[in-house]
C-alpha cells in the first residue's frame, strides 16, 4: 500500500510542480550555465548506494571541496541556490527517486555512506526501510544550515549536535511505521513550509 502511495503522489506532484521545476531549470542554466541537477550518492535500503537526485544549489564540482554537511554562509552555495535551500525546493527532484523505488515520500533522510558506516547495529535498522524526502528529522532541522553556521568544521558539529537526534527521530519512525504517521508527517512538512 505505501508503494502504490508513493508511485501515485510521487507522479501527481511531479505534473502539478512540472512549471516550478521548469522555472527553476532555466534559473540554474542561467545562473552560470552548469549542470541543474546534481545526483548525490546515498545509502538506501538495505544499504544499496543510489543517486539522490537534487537541483544543483552549489557551485560546479563543489562536492570535490569542503565538507559533506552545507552550512547557511558556506561560500560553495550559488546566489539560486541559497533560495532554493531556504525553501526546500532543491528537493523536488527526489520525486523521481521515488517513482523509480529508490526513494519514499515518507522515511528517514539518506546518509552518506561515511555516516553510514559509523551506525550502531541499532542504528542500522534504518536500512530496512526506503529513504524518504521528508521525516520527523527533517521537519525539527528544517534549519540544519543555521546551525551550522559558522563553524570550522560542519561535519563534526553536524555528527554531535544533529546526527544523535536523527537519528532517535529515524528509529521511532522505522519502529511506528504506518500510513497514518506517512500522511501526518506530510501534513506537518507542508505546514513547516508555509511557516517558513
Amino acid at each position: 500500500m505505501k508503494r502504490l502511495f508513493d508511485i501515485f503522489f510521487s507522479f501527481i506532484g511531479i505534473v502539478i510542480l512540472s512549471p516550478i521545476i521548469f522555472a527553476i531549470f532555466i534559473a540554474i542554466r542561467l545562473y552560470d550555465n552548469g549542470p541543474v541537477f546534481y545526483k548525490a550518492p546515498r545509502v538506501g535500503r538495505n544499504g544499496i548506494i543510489f543517486k539522490m537526485i537534487k537541483f544543483r544549489t552549489m557551485t560546479i564540482n563543489a562536492d570535490k571541496t569542503g565538507a559533506s554537511s552545507t552550512k547557511a554562509d558556506d561560500p560553495r552555495i550559488t546566489k539560486p541556490g541559497s533560495i532554493l535551500r531556504n525553501y526546500k525546493l532543491d528537493e523536488i527532484p527526489q520525486l523521481f527517486n521515488v517513482l523509480f523505488g529508490e526513494m519514499s515520500i515518507v522515511g528517514p533522510r539518506p546518509q552518506i555512506k561515511w555516516a553510514v558506516d559509523l551506525y550502531t547495529p541499532e542504528e542500522k535498522q534504518i536500512l530496512t526501510v526506503r529513504p524518504g524526502i521528508t521525516d520527523y528529522a527533517s521537519i525539527k532541522f528544517n534549519n540544519e544550515g543555521e546551525i551550522l553556521k559558522g563553524s570550522d568544521d560542519p561535519d563534526k558539529l553536524y555528527m554531535e549536535i544533529i546526527h544523535p537526534e536523527k537519528m532517535r527521530l529515524s528509529l521511532e519512525y522505522v519502529k511506528n511505521k504506518s500510513i497514518f504517521t506517512d500522511i501526518k508527517i506530510i501534513f506537518l512538512t507542508i505546514l513547516s513550509f508555509f511557516k517558513k
